[in-house]
């Protein structure tokens, strides 16, 4: 029996994949738990249309990565912080200013979630880099530079 796959099964395929199963399998497991659906003309019909509705998204998703990571790559944003006489800050520096310092300065609205920085480096004036993971392999590089209040 062919089935097309509703979730991730191990061992077996992964979701939206079409496999051919034995009777038993399907009936017993797979169809009662959900995991899967029988692979009739009209269930076929309906996964590709889902398949093509899907790629078209996941494209124009790809396309606006892209061109806000041409947009945001390679800018500089400037954080002031108070600082001790040793030159280290009070505190540190987080992905949470380095968003808002983005949406003040730039006017680009990145989620901090996104913002990937090594902690231990932003304790300190100077100028870091700061990794933004835009979409999925999609990744932008910005500099934030620490100043002294």
């Amino acid at each position: 029996m062919e089935i097309i796959l509703l979730q991730d099964v191990t061992n077996l395929g992964y979701k939206d994949d079409i496999v051919k199963v034995k009777n038993g399998y399907a009936n017993n497991y797979l169809l009662p738990n959900g995991m899967a659906i029988i692979a009739t003309p009209s269930n076929r019909k309906v996964h590709a249309e889902n398949m093509r509705q899907r790629a078209f998204k996941e494209e124009k998703l790809r396309k606006d990565a892209e061109t806000l990571k041409a947009a945001v790559n390679e800018k500089s944003v400037r954080l002031v912080a108070k600082v001790g006489e040793n030159g280290h800050l009070f505190g540190s520096i987080t992905s949470d200013q380095i968003a808002e310092a983005l949406k003040e300065q730039h006017n680009y609205d990145i989620d901090r979630k996104k913002i990937v920085v090594d902690g231990a480096k932003l304790k300190e004036i100077g100028t870091f880099p700061a990794q933004i993971n835009i979409y999925k392999e999609i990744k932008a590089q910005i500099n934030v530079e620490i100043v002294a209040e």
